[in-house]
């Protein structure tokens, strides 16, 4: 039997246009073709925008790198209900769909979660950005899109700063000083069960963890209350996805925030779990 492992155009090998991050995605197969092919399946990276692709060859097909489906984001979701009609798709089209837009984040807090302070804005504007501050009660206000990720047209802004063009609707939260100390935690898990977590922490004088940006990925055991906090976000929803990462970030009083629940196309930090490939291969082996 075939997997897919859903890609992009700017992650593949050979694409002219490969993101310098795209080395991730290169773990990511290197960690789940050996595992799946020893039970007996073939992993096969494939565009999730490559109109040649039968998808009803793969026995099922994983959302991998798609890292630009956030500009197309009404084709991607077409393209994930499509190929669900001929395959299993994992994670669901429907879960994706909700997880596509932040505002995902809202029902988390009304379900219990705690969350990061958030205010919810259609356009940006001067006067918008100006209003955001007093209505956070910060001077430091992190500005994101609702569907976006990888921190592209994101910016950290302080009362004064030249306020830029974001064309996109955009959320604001207060920036969070555990970011640049402690740094940002991720919980992996896999069919409902916890895998590993690290700590990602961004080069002195940025707050952007990620890789792209000249992030530090460190592995780490978490304590008890922390991995509690991780998997009681999980266990919000209707039922455990194949793969999930729980990104957090430490609160003044020491608890965890949900930064971002990760159901769509997470990199899963296979270096610091060198467990995960064989892990996945035997849940998805379960579910199919």
């Amino acid at each position: 039997m075939q997997i897919a492992y859903l890609a992009s155009q700017v992650t593949l090998p050979g694409s002219p246009t490969r993101r310098p991050d795209a080395y991730e995605h290169d773990q990511m197969i290197e960690a789940l073709a050996g595992p799946l092919d020893a039970i007996g399946y073939g992993l096969d990276a494939v565009s999730w925008d490559d109109e040649r692709a039968d998808w009803s060859r793969y026995g099922a097909v994983i959302i991998g790198t798609t890292w630009d489906y956030w500009d197309r984001q009404a084709l991607f979701l077409a393209t994930l209900e499509r190929i669900e009609r001929q395959t299993r798709l994992f994670n669901p089209a429907a879960l994706v769909r909700w997880n596509s837009h932040k505002g995902y984040l809202r029902e988390l807090a009304d379900k219990g979660s705690r969350t990061i302070p958030t205010l919810w804005v259609d356009k940006a504007t001067p006067e918008a950005v100006a209003a955001g501050f007093e209505a956070l009660g910060s001077q430091d206000v992190v500005w994101k899109r609702q569907v976006g990720a990888g921190a592209a047209g994101q910016y950290r802004l302080s009362p004064g700063d030249r306020v830029p063009d974001m064309p996109h609707a955009m959320m604001a939260q207060p920036f969070l000083p555990a970011i640049q100390t402690e740094g940002e935690l991720s919980f992996i898990f896999v069919g409902g069960a916890f895998c590993h977590a690290l700590i990602k922490k961004a080069v002195a004088g940025d707050y952007r963890i990620q890789s792209a940006y000249g992030g530090v990925e460190t592995a780490v055991v978490p304590s008890e209350a922390d991995l509690a906090a991780a998997a009681s976000v999980l266990a919000l929803l209707d039922e455990a996805p194949l793969y999930a990462r729980v990104d957090m970030v430490r609160d003044k009083d020491g608890g965890l925030l949900l930064m971002e629940l990760e159901l769509i196309e997470p990199f899963l930090y296979p270096l610091q779990g060198p467990k995960l490939g064989p892990i996945m291969a035997d849940a998805i082996k379960r579910r199919l």
